[in-house]
């Protein structure tokens, strides 16, 4: 049997870049949580948004992974939606059981560290510090706040709810499907 490994080549290197941006990901989360802790709410704004950026990005990641993963189960008369798993098991000796392998493995590991930073980031934006006495509107008090203190406090909890989306957001289901994790 005459295996092909140009779609082999062509998923390393998805996975490559995916990894990249997972690695940005979790780098974006480390760098929240460090202003979080740090008490700079007010970086929300701009960590929220590089958060949805590379979000963005891995969206487009994955289409291409499910693109290239397809054309090498193709190539490797394999089901149409294989899992990395089961692509690694199908491979052909040589090369490729170990490359697909340490892909598995360094997309886990990132998962893994992904899940710890945005479990602590939202453990950290679900309760925000009481500025100057005024109540947070997350958490659920009807008072109204008068004055500046009331914008600034609609600007806090509407950046800490759009970092919370996007953080809520890195759960990356099919990246998990595609490992066969959870």
């Amino acid at each position: 049997m005459n295996w092909g490994t140009v779609g082999a080549d062509e998923l390393s290197a998805t996975l490559w870049r995916e990894r990249r941006q997972l690695d940005f990901l979790l780098f974006l989360l480390e760098t929240q949580l460090l202003h979080l802790r740090a008490g700079n709410w007010h970086r929300l704004t701009f960590t929220a948004a590089e958060l949805e950026k590379v979000l963005e990005n891995l969206r487009f990641e994955s289409l291409a992974r499910g693109v290239e993963a397809s054309a090498l189960a193709a190539e490797w008369k394999a089901p149409d939606q294989s899992t990395l798993p089961s692509l690694i098991s199908l491979a052909p000796p040589g090369l490729w059981p170990e490359l697909l392998d340490d892909h598995c493995r360094g997309l886990t590991a990132l998962l893994a560290g992904i899940d710890l930073a945005a479990a602590r980031n939202i453990e950290l934006l679900k309760a925000p510090p009481d500025e100057a006495g005024i109540p947070s509107l997350a958490s659920g008090t009807n008072e109204a706040p008068g004055g500046d203190a009331d914008l600034d406090l609609l600007a806090r909890d509407a950046n800490i709810q759009r970092a919370l989306a996007a953080v809520r957001s890195a759960t990356l289901p099919t990246l998990r499907d595609f490992l066969e994790l959870d």
